[in-house]
Parts: C-alpha cells; sequence; structure tokens
C-alpha cells in the first residue's frame, strides 16, 4: 500500500477528509438518515431498516463512530447507537465550509 503523506496537509484537511470518508458510502448516509429521523437511540432496528448482513451494518457504525459522528452505548447485550451531538455538528461545520466556499470566476474551464 503507498504512502498517503496526510503529514502534507493541514489538520482540519485531514479531519474534513476523515469525515467526507465516513459519509462516502450510501449505507452510512442511510444509517445518518435514520438516527436523525428517529431522534433516539438504535439498537437492533437497523439491521431491519437497511438491506444488510449484521456484521456489515456493524462495520458501517464502526467507522461512524471512528469519526465521531455517532455515538454508542452498552444496553446489556446489545450497543444503542445515536448521533454524537459534538462530532456531528462539527463535521457539519466543517464541510459546510468547504461546499460553501466562493466560487472561482467564470473565466475557467
Amino acid at each position: 500500500m503507498g504512502v498517503t503523506k496526510t503529514q502534507n496537509f493541514t489538520a482540519t484537511q485531514n479531519k474534513v477528509a476523515s469525515y467526507a470518508k465516513a459519509l462516502a458510502h450510501p449505507a452510512r448516509v442511510a444509517i445518518i438518515e435514520y438516527l436523525v429521523k428517529n431522534q433516539t437511540c438504535i439498537c437492533g432496528d437497523l439491521v431491519e431498516e437497511l438491506p444488510l448482513a449484521q456484521a456489515t451494518v456493524s462495520q458501517h457504525l464502526k467507522e461512524l463512530k471512528q469519526v465521531g459522528i455517532i455515538k454508542g452505548e452498552i444496553e446489556g447485550t446489545s450497543v444503542c447507537y445515536c448521533l454524537d451531538e459534538k462530532g456531528w455538528g462539527e463535521a457539519r461545520e466543517m464541510l459546510l465550509q468547504v461546499l460553501n466556499a466562493a466560487l472561482p470566476d467564470k473565466r475557467c474551464c
């Protein structure tokens, strides 16, 4: 595997890239939409909502949790997930800053 050279970029650029990567799969977008819609901690419901196996859903949840977009708490024999308000807010702000950047004049391609 090649060297990514992430050290050549700012901490902010690396953080934005990690959020973008975490959201770069339709299953993860569906998970976020489901958590936003239900506004509650979700335990086993996600597997019933998504056309994916339990192990696949768990992997997607792990990716979202790693970057801090969601959080999970152990309740009995299962883990319940919800949006991490702080992490979600930071991801939104950082991604919006990139997406709302001024467009250049129409003088180029």
